[in-house]
Formats: structure tokens, sequence, C-alpha cells
């Protein structure tokens, strides 16, 4: 049951074969030798692709849920305690998980020693469900969808930029004190943000304009990537200015090597763990949820659970 599951979600026997580290023959017999007990066709096999029949598309979401709830009920049962074990699948951005996500992951199974985690950073979009994650990490506003989010906490996305290039600026050109200004400098755009090179700002209490005057200038530079760790390489090689959650380079800004340049004008962005529906209950996504929640002192308010967040964000 749980290899059916895995193999509608992946679309693929090779790919559930993979992450299993068994064999994709292997793993067609298992699902074969399920349709044989139950007495219907659950997959119609063609040799490009897989579709649910009918009777299939019954028995998955069923099969779905039933796996969760009897790993949750396998966990409860240690002398009558909950015991969290088992592998729990996390995704995030790569720097996200490298900088913040690591250290509490490191925590957390220090914490919960029967855990298992697989974390899975790129910088692309991951589906959840396709890809068998229970708890994704993601930075902005979400879009809305049947998935459950729960804001662990607040990032701020500003303009920054290593002293070193400041320092190696044109005569006459000054850093930026407003938007309009960063005309004028070399913009390492990430690709991977739905806003690009157009930058989009809100006027915070220090800026010459109202509170929540909102800002959107385009932008350019010599160089654009879809890698937060290649923009967080770039800007300490003194090569240009980013737009980026502060987070990303959180020592470098305390040390005084990184410079907020425009702190007055820039974008609050929330911090989310989202997962699948079914994944809602599950004692080890919400163990997981509240260690790294408890963790972001950044937190507005409290964590609360909203189905919202097809895991795209907005920004």
């Amino acid at each position: 049951m749980q290899t059916f599951v895995r193999v509608v979600e992946a679309g693929s026997f090779s790919a559930v074969a993979k992450e299993s580290g068994g064999t994709q023959s292997g793993v067609s017999k298992q699902v074969a030798a399920l349709e044989r007990e139950l007495g219907a066709k659950l997959l119609a096999r063609t040799t490009r692709s897989l579709a649910l029949t009918e009777e299939g598309e019954r028995y998955f979401e069923q099969a779905r849920r039933l796996i969760a709830e009897i790993a949750e009920a396998e966990a409860a049962l240690d002398s009558g305690h909950q015991q969290l074990k088992g592998w729990l699948r996390v995704a995030s951005s790569v720097g996200f998980g490298r900088l913040k996500l690591m250290p509490l992951v490191q925590s957390f199974l220090a914490k919960h020693p029967e855990v298992k985690i697989d974390l899975r950073l790129s910088d692309g979009y991951i589906d959840l469900v396709e890809s068998g994650i229970d708890v994704g990490a993601r930075i902005g506003d979400l879009a809305d969808s049947s998935l459950v989010a729960r804001r662990v906490g607040m990032s701020s996305r500003e303009v920054l930029a290593h002293r070193q290039y400041l320092r190696n600026l044109p005569k006459g050109i000054e850093p930026p004190r407003s938007p309009e200004d960063l005309a004028m400098l070399n913009c390492i755009v990430y690709t991977g943000a739905k806003m690009r090179n157009a930058w989009h700002f809100v006027a915070g209490p220090g800026a010459p304009e109202p509170v929540g005057t909102e800002r959107r200038v385009m932008v350019a530079g010599d160089l654009q990537t879809d890698s937060s760790e290649v923009v967080r390489a770039a800007v300490l090689a003194g090569m240009g200015v980013c737009y980026t959650p502060t987070w990303l380079f959180e020592r470098e800004i305390a040390s005084g090597e990184v410079l907020r340049l425009m702190p007055d004008w820039s974008r609050p962005s929330p911090i989310h763990l989202i997962s699948p529906q079914e994944r809602r209950h599950s004692a080890k996504v919400r163990a997981f949820v509240d260690h790294v929640g408890t963790a972001f002192a950044t937190c507005t308010q409290s964590p609360q659970d909203v189905e919202t967040g097809s895991g795209r964000s907005t920004e």
C-alpha cells in the first residue's frame, strides 16, 4: 500500500525505486501484488506514463489517509507514551535550509533520537505531495490552496552590499538612499523570486514617504541567478548589491562586513512551514513545526494553522 501511494505521488516506478534503494521491477511487482490481492486494476500503465484507474483513484485517497493514521498509531505505542520515530521529510530553499534549518534539525534530532530527517534543499519549486514531503519551508506570502500552513516567523527583505563594493563605487556615485537610486548600481538579480528585477519596497518609519508607501523599481546588473547561494557568494565577493532576506547575511551584517543600505525601505516576508492535509495530525510534523517556531523569536504572533499556501511564494 505504501509503495502504491508513493508511485502515484511520484508519478513513476523508477522514482520510488531510487528513493527506497530498490529496483524498478521490484516496485512494479509490489504494485502488481497489491492489485492481485484487491482483485482490481489500480494503475493504467504505458511506456511513458502512469494513470490511476477509476478504482485506483478511490483506493489511493483512502490508502494515503490510512498510511498516515497507522504511522501515528505506531508512534504512540511506547509504554503508553508518544515516542516520535521514523523518517521526516523536510524541504527548503538552499540558503534557508543551510543557515536557519540545519541548526534546528540538529537540535531536533538530539531531542528525538528515534527520528530520522531527510532534508531536501532546492531553490526551485518542490511539489510537497508529489515528492512525499512532510514539511516544507516557504518565505513570503503564499497563494491559496488546500495545504496547511503555519507561520513561524517573519523576515525582512532589504538591500545589502559588501563594504568592498561600496568602497569601489565610481566617483560621484553614492550608496542608495531611495529605491530610485538603485538604477546607478550593479544589482544582483535573484530569478527564483517572482519579482525578479522588479524590486518592490515598502516605506518604513524612517523613510521620507508615509509609512506603508509602496515603490516598485526596475533594476539591472551583470549577474542574475536562480541560486540564493550564488547571490550570497557574489555579494561577499563585492560584485554588487542584492535585495534579499537579511537572514542570508545575518553574521556578516552583525560583524559589519555587509551593510544594510536602505533599512527604511524594505519588505516584510512571513516564514511559513507547510504540510499536505493528510500530514496535519502527524505528531512528528507538529513537533518539528513547534520546535522551529519556538526558535524563531521574530514571529509577531502565536503560530497558528491555516488552510492556505500552494507551496509557491507570491514573491
